[in-house]
């Protein structure tokens, strides 16, 4: 098959004819629209987002002014109070906190727990029952309250437990 330059001629023509009316008919600025439309969303979404930062973070300084300040220094404010309570093995920082606000100031309040107050501390310290009896806090603080005396195999042994 020939084509000869008439028909070239007329098949370009009509190419073009077609493109023109292609062009005319199709969403022009469609895409650009849908383009604009998640720019749009977009900027809300981080405007939101920004927002609900900054109420967190006002809520963070609102609560902040409500809490006390923390000690430094671990232990710091509690040499003014009564015993560092933490020295007992298997009792946290915040367990000793704990155990001063329920009014447990002293190794000698520890030594001398009644199974009732065993129970009622375990529930407070959120532990399970039997810890304090399994761990042997009472005997630690006792040895804590004698000035770091331990029972030895021969008797006391005057060494820092």
């Amino acid at each position: 098959m020939s084509f000869t330059l008439n028909d070239i001629a007329l098949l370009l023509i009509a190419l073009v004819i077609g493109l023109i009316l292609g062009l005319m008919m199709s969403g022009r600025g469609k895409y650009r629209r849908a383009w604009r439309d998640e720019q749009a969303a977009h900027r809300a979404m981080l405007k939101d987002r920004d927002a609900q930062l900054e109420a967190a973070n006002a809520r963070i300084v609102a609560l902040e002014k409500r809490t006390p300040a923390v000690d430094a220094v671990p232990g710091a404010g509690v040499a003014a109070e009564g015993d560092d309570l933490s020295r007992i093995k298997g009792l946290s920082q915040s367990q000793a906190a704990s155990l001063h606000e329920a009014g447990y100031h002293r190794y000698g309040q520890i030594a001398t727990l009644s199974s009732e107050q065993e129970a009622a501390l375990e529930a407070r310290l959120g532990l399970t029952p039997g810890t304090i009896a399994r761990e042997d806090w009472r005997e630690q603080a006792r040895a804590l309250e004698g000035g770091g005396q331990r029972k030895g195999l021969f008797g006391r042994i005057n060494t820092p437990v």
